[in-house]
């Protein structure tokens, strides 16, 4: 590492032109100094002893008369070390290292305040007088705070112990060196049970009428440190044991097992064992009041789902999957779970969706409790997937840790890859593989925007992290491990994670750790395969064409602006001519190839008007969907998959690659929508869920991009999507049939939903008749919760500020309800009225005390395209609200990205930017940026589509087909 510090140092001053010196020790001195301003910039502490090293064997004077003096010599490193070094770091020094953590916490749930001490193992690795962990919004009792070395047993004072708020660290200041070798370091400090949602947070439930206080934690990215004083990265594994003082009737659990409980009084103490070495993110505590059900899997693991006291039922399909999922993934793994029980919770208030902590799982309650009367189909499934993802990351994050945010990927990609393998064992019938497209389809879009990121993307500072559990890390990561699993096939990937699991347990790992695993199980060059698809923002377009009976490939790198893009990858390709029996895969290295499909495939394709029986109908490239990218045909080539589509050749998983590649490049504008639009003609007859859940989602795209070009346009595109899911709702009717499928039942919702929102007189007719049966019986058999939300938007598209009475009611319905899921079905139907009057007291109720700080989000997230300018305004004017109370974490984002994306217009993106000018902060930057891009591209695509001649016509004629 010297040798790399000196190459670099010398670069720099051959650059600068210090070497024109004439006196070499001029130059050595020099050297010297620069080699101290880069270790304190990089607060490596090797360099201070380099320097020494140096001055001693070049015989140069360092301002240190007798360079013989080990005291002076002392006095020099201590001198390049100011306590300001530390500020404005991306992490901590590793002067020391945390081994062991013994926590005690006192929460008053009454006050909102805690009380706690820690003492923290430490190693001191190297020459220090300081020592620097993460601490934020506690306060630190000085005198509590002191270090005492094993080998002397003399406690330490520090005579300074600063905390840089901005940085969120804890600088100690001792006035000798530290001894190397293990010490122990106590401190004593109080906070505030907040009410952000992150750290040591309060959440409010009623018990018996009451309102009540549970405490629980969030540390997910960076949020211990608000919490206890502590190395707050993820590198930095250590043990915890852990202490609680709470009072008797409460239930207190943290990630370990009750190991001693003393009663004293009205408190009780709960002593916990010991855990293994884990990060800090993952340490958790809940109190409260609870029930539970409980369950084991098949080697005796506990297995419990806590809940609010009364709803313990909810929690039975959760504790169902949860022991199931632990089975199917230690074999799946080859490594038993490694704790000695399993609990998850419900918590009313709770940012994100869950939260792995190692065996103590928080969920919101949407996201964990299923009522079989009350919750529809979609919820069902909700829950079975987000269990099996938190479940996941018990192997996958928490026995093996990303060794920094960079590769956050590695824990969300892969939690949310295996989640879908665990769904699909435990409920094959979902056919959730084929639902796995709307994963890949939201990472596609994101990474669609010049203002995406890497999947390993730079991390330099905490407030960056939140931005990056986004549809990058996630959707994008789980789909090019999708990617990569079909290109080795699923054993060898299996046998080589298991591999890696083993040899990363309780430690932690990089990417190019995992692809060093995946090449030695497979023999294929991994990381060359890879490294293009993890290191690089964006993905590739393959455009397809046959010519001379040559099929000609293409790449670039697509952007939903239309816009050229920069960037290769390695592109596996798959590809079937006429039937999936001529099948090929191959890999695209280079930027374009021409293949011969005789030689390829055995067989030809139709060119022109060549109709000769030899020749294959159709080409499909990206079979399965199973490749991160688009796909872009010819006229010939597309005309034959639009054939291919309307007699059922394809499978669902090729028809929704098909519809989605056409949407994504007619957004583009490097296919018009005219062409999208007669390909969406041969879906008339689709049945299949995911197939016809994303072209409605694409329904209500077009429909208000064609608002927003013509209003005449709008009409008559809303008239053609009526046409297209008449069919299905003809099939699947109103009311659920005996012995139906899954997907029927989740479907049969979207598609009514879609009609009322475009205003379809009988749906809108039958969906109010229900809803008024619902009213009079809160249990009719009339309004089943599979269609409730259709049922609400109808009753909100003829709402008005003249008669306000439909929307009254379902505030009285979410009023007396206190199901989650029935609460946000409400608030998401809310916003569709078309009426901005109703639109805008939507808005506010979501900011009330009825809304609970989660939730509010679900208000925005159907705001009709009449709504759209009351949104704006509401948003510029309860900013500072808003920002007070969301702005320290990462909810605030989707405050920007729900209001400002739906817009299309080049003056309004410019309006945006400037409200924005003064009020950004770096945990926003990138989704504002991303915001404002997308109102870019619709403004571009409503102007492309102004530009379409006879598009009404072509509308109506496609309609009347």
């Amino acid at each position: 590492m010297c040798v790399d510090w000196i190459r670099e140092l010398q670069e720099q001053l051959e650059r600068s032109g210090i070497a024109r010196f004439g006196d070499p020790r001029k130059l050595k001195r020099k050297i010297l100094y620069n080699l101290q301003q880069a270790g304190q910039r990089r607060m490596d502490p090797s360099i201070p002893k380099l320097i020494v090293k140096l001055a001693d064997s070049w015989n140069v004077d360092i301002q240190i008369k007798d360079s013989d003096s080990k005291r002076k010599k002392q006095k020099f490193i201590n001198k390049l070390y100011k306590m300001d070094q530390f500020k404005g770091q991306p992490r901590l020094p590793k002067f020391a290292v945390p081994k062991r953590y013994d926590l005690r916490l006192n929460p008053d749930l009454i006050a909102c305040t805690f009380a706690g001490t820690v003492a923290i193992d430490l190693d001191i690795v190297a020459d220090t007088r300081f020592i620097v962990l993460n601490a934020a919004d506690l306060s630190v009792n000085d005198a509590s705070v002191s270090f005492t070395p094993r080998s002397s047993s003399k406690a330490l004072a520090p005579p300074k112990v600063v905390l840089f708020e901005e940085d969120e660290i804890l600088v100690l200041e001792f006035g000798e060196i530290l001894p190397h070798g293990v010490g122990v370091l106590e401190l004593g400090f109080n906070g505030v049970l907040n009410d952000k949602m992150k750290g040591f947070y309060r959440s409010t439930y009623e018990h018996n009428g009451e309102k009540k206080n549970m405490a629980v934690t969030q540390f997910e990215p960076a949020d211990a440190r608000r919490c206890f004083p502590c190395w707050d990265e993820p590198a930095c594994k250590a043990t915890f044991k852990i202490t609680l003082e709470v009072p008797t009737d409460l239930v207190a659990l943290s990630n370990m097992p009750v190991m001693e409980e003393k009663v004293n009084g009205n408190l009780k103490i709960v002593s916990y064992q010991e855990s293994p070495i884990m990060s800090t993110y993952l340490v958790a505590i809940v109190v409260g009041l609870f029930d539970y059900v409980e369950d084991h899997t098949s080697d005796g693991i506990k297995v419990r789902v806590y809940c609010q006291v009364g709803k313990a039922d909810q929690g039975k399909f959760a504790l169902h999957v949860g022991a199931k999922t632990l089975d199917l993934f230690k074999e799946y793994f080859a490594v038993p779970y490694p704790l000695p029980k399993m609990d998850m919770i419900a918590i009313p208030d709770f940012a994100a969706g869950a939260m792995e902590n190692y065996g103590l799982v928080t969920y919101r309650e949407t996201a964990l409790l299923y009522d079989e009367q009350h919750s529809a189909a979609s919820n069902k499934q909700r829950v079975a997937t987000v269990v099996a993802h938190e479940l996941a990351h018990q192997w996958f994050g928490n026995l093996v840790t990303m060794e920094w945010w960079t590769h956050l990927w590695l824990n969300e990609g892969f939690a949310t890859w295996v989640s879908y393998l665990a769904t699909d064992s435990l409920f094959p019938e979902w056919k959730i593989w084929t639902q796995f497209l709307d994963e890949s389809t939201e990472g596609l879009r994101l990474d669609g925007l010049e203002e995406s990121h890497p999947i390993e993307v730079e991390v330099n500072h905490a407030a960056e992290i939140d931005e990056i559990f986004d549809a990058i890390s996630y959707r994008k990561g789980a789909s090019v491990i999708r990617m990569l699993q079909s290109y080795l096939g699923a054993e060898v990937f299996q046998k080589s994670l298991a591999a890696y699991i083993k040899n990363h347990a309780y430690s932690n790992a990089k990417t190019e750790d995992l692809w060093a695993a995946l090449e030695a199980g497979s023999g294929e060059p991994v990381n060359k395969l890879m490294s293009s698809w993890t290191k690089q923002k964006g993905y590739p377009v393959v455009s397809a064409k046959i010519k001379d009976g040559k099929l000609e490939l293409e790449q670039s790198r697509f952007l939903s602006s239309g816009s050229p893009g920069e960037g290769q990858w390695i592109v596996p390709v798959t590809l079937c001519c006429g039937s999936y029996e001529k099948r090929k895969n191959f890999l695209l290295e280079s930027k374009s190839g021409a293949y011969d499909l005789k030689e390829l495939l055995g067989c030809s394709i139709a060119e022109g008007s060549d109709k000769n029986n030899g020749a294959c109908s159709w080409i499909k490239i990206n079979v399965d969907q199973a490749g991160f990218y688009r796909v872009k045909y010819d006229d010939s080539l597309a005309a034959g998959l639009r054939n291919a589509t309307e007699s059922k050749s394809l499978t669902s998983i090729d028809r929704y690659g098909i519809l989605d590649d056409s949407f994504a490049l007619s957004m583009a504008r490097q296919q018009s929508l005219a062409s999208l639009l007669t390909l969406i003609s041969a879906y008339k007859e689709e049945l299949d869920y995911t197939v016809l859940s994303n072209l409605i989602a694409i329904s209500y795209k077009v429909v208000k991009i064609g608002a927003d070009a013509d209003q005449a346009l709008m009409s008559g595109i809303k008239h053609f999507f009526i046409g297209v899911f008449q069919f299905a709702a003809g099939k699947l009717g109103w009311d659920p049939k005996q012995g139906e499928s899954h997907l029927d039942a989740m479907l049969r919702g979207e598609v009514l939903t879609a009609l009322a929102v475009f205003g379809h007189d009988e749906t809108l007719k039958e969906a109010v008749r229900r809803f008024d049966a619902f009213l009079a019986d809160r249990n009719t058999s009339l309004l089943p919760p599979d269609i409730r939300r259709a049922a609400y938007v109808a009753v909100m598209q003829r709402a008005n500020k003249s008669d306000k009475s439909g929307y009254e009611s379902l505030l009285r319905v979410y009023r007396e309800t206190d199901l989650s899921q029935e609460k946000t079905r409400i608030l998401g139907s809310l916003a569709s009225c078309p009426d901005p009057t109703i639109v805008q007291d939507v808005l506010n109720f979501v900011l009330s005390d009825e809304v609970r700080n989660q939730d509010a989000l679900y208000g925005l997230s159907g705001v009709s395209w009449e709504g759209r300018e009351v949104a704006w305004k509401w948003l510029q004017e309860k900013w500072e609200y808003i920002g007070n109370t969301w702005g320290s974490g990462f909810l605030i984002t989707r405050f920007i990205s729900a209001v400002v994306s739906p817009f299309a217009s080049f003056e309004k993106a410019k309006e945006v930017e400037e409200f924005f000018a003064t009020r950004s902060k770096p945990s926003m930057a990138r989704t504002l940026k991303q915001s404002i891009e997308r109102v870019h591209i619709n403004a571009n695509w409503v102007e492309s589509i102004k530009k379409e001649d006879n598009l009404t016509q072509l509308v109506a004629q496609l309609s009347s087909n």
